[in-house]
This record gives C-alpha cells, structure tokens and sequence, in this order.
C-alpha cells in the first residue's frame, strides 16, 4: 500500500499535538503515560516528536483520557486556523 505524501499542514497538526501531549505529560514519564495509555514507548515517541502525525483516533483519546485532556482541547489545539 503506497501512502499520500502529507501536506505541510498535516504535519504541523502532528507537530502542534506532539506538543501538547508533552506538555500534558507534566513530568510523568513516557514509559508510564504509555503504559497507561496501552501504547508502547516509542509509538508515544513517535506521536510527540511528530515521526507519526496522523495517531489512529482511539491512540490519541486513550493517550487523551490518561492525560486528562478532553478531546475538545485536543482538537481545537490541533486545528490550525486559515491565513
């Protein structure tokens, strides 16, 4: 299966989410915040350093709920606004 490249665009919500989960982590490890969330270490990594922009939804609401972040704060720190 051949991917669509992502657009810049994608890639900035990637990034802006991977910051805002680093952020929410507040100090928790992530190995810990993972665990709890059922995702292995490095598939957080890869989330938080933008390496997979595009998280399945139930990745990002587990991640959300283990963090306490609503997925209305996710999505309206994620949406990027028009020029």
């Amino acid at each position: 299966m051949v991917r669509t490249p992502l657009t810049p665009e994608e890639r900035e919500r990637g990034e802006r989410l991977g910051r805002l989960l680093r952020g929410a982590r507040d100090g928790r490890s992530m190995t810990e915040v993972a665990a709890a969330a059922g995702l292995s270490a490095e598939t957080l990594r890869k989330i938080e350093t933008g390496r997979a922009p595009t998280p399945a939804f139930f990745t990002v609401a587990a991640l959300a709920g283990v963090l306490g972040l609503s997925l209305d704060e996710v999505a309206g720190h994620c949406t990027l606004l028009p020029a």
